[in-house]
């Protein structure tokens, strides 16, 4: 019998989408609001597409609205602008990457930080939903961070980065392995715990990991022969003592699940006793 346990992430959203259909209820009801994403899509791609119908699938799971705004980049700032001011948006994402890359942060900023629940801009108070989902799926499955050493792979500003900050920021043993590392090999060989996301198919082997017990969150995305693959490679999902997300089902459900949760947040707090009193 394998010795292997799965974080399956799609399992543990369902149980956080019951609780926000709840809530949203609840704000319907009690306020007459509703929770309302706003995405500005900048780049026709066909993948960006699939990734906006599943967030416009979940918003109609628990009756929230999205409005997917497609524009050209240079009416980015001025479209944002609009959507900070009205009051019926209540979140608003920038879908990225962008065309012209070089402006992200300067577009990513011009988010009000109230409404920027994908937790992007220098101001905002929301932490980044992949990140959120990382905390929410090894916290369901009890797996212990306080005595663990830790390596996040990758230093992207949706994931790793703002995960490392987190972690360093909650006293966690962490440490960060970007393209730039010569020894990943060597950091990963002292891992308890790997959160992996570099989109760079198979970068992690087998060999490069420390024998006994493990747990690893891939959060890599990346397409090769024509499917959706990790960073994790397959000999890696062969040992025992592995507790991983599987490969379709892990962290994906769960980073929706934590964007919806930044909105009904974003939401609740958009609300004031003068306006709905």
């Amino acid at each position: 019998m394998s010795k292997q346990r799965s974080l399956n992430g799609r399992e543990v959203a369902e149980y956080i989408k019951e609780r926000q259909v709840k809530a949203v209820r609840g704000l319907r009801q009690q306020w007459g609001v509703v929770p309302k994403l706003a995405i500005v899509r900048t780049n026709p791609d066909p993948v960006v597409d699939s990734y906006m119908r599943i967030k416009q699938n979940y918003a109609a799971d628990i009756t929230a609205e999205v409005d997917v705004h497609s524009v050209d980049q240079d009416q980015a700032l001025s479209l944002i602008e609009q959507l900070n001011t009205d009051d019926s948006v209540t979140g608003i994402i920038v879908q990225i990457p962008l065309p012209d890359a070089t402006q992200t942060t300067q577009v990513l900023n011009a988010v009000a930080p109230h409404k920027d629940v994908d937790g992007l801009s220098q101001d905002s108070p929301f932490d980044p939903p992949t990140p959120l989902a990382v905390n929410w799926l090894l916290g369901a499955y009890n797996i212990d961070l306080s005595n663990a050493s830790i390596v996040v792979v990758g230093q992207g500003r949706l994931v790793g980065a703002p995960l490392t900050r987190m972690w360093q920021d909650s006293g966690y043993s962490v440490v960060a392995v970007d393209r730039q590392t010569t020894n990943m090999p060597t950091a990963l060989q002292s891992a308890d715990v790997i959160v992996t996301a570099t989109g760079v198919p198979g970068l992690i082997t087998a060999d490069m990991l420390k024998d006994g017990k493990l747990t690893i969150v891939d959060a890599g995305v990346a397409t090769d022969a024509g499917g959706l693959v990790g960073d994790v490679a397959s000999d890696v999902r062969e040992r025992e003592l592995l507790t991983i997300t599987p490969q379709k089902g892990g962290v994906g459900p769960l980073t929706v699940a934590a964007l919806f949760e930044n909105l009904i947040t974003a939401t609740r707090q958009s609300l004031s006793a003068d306006k709905y009193s």
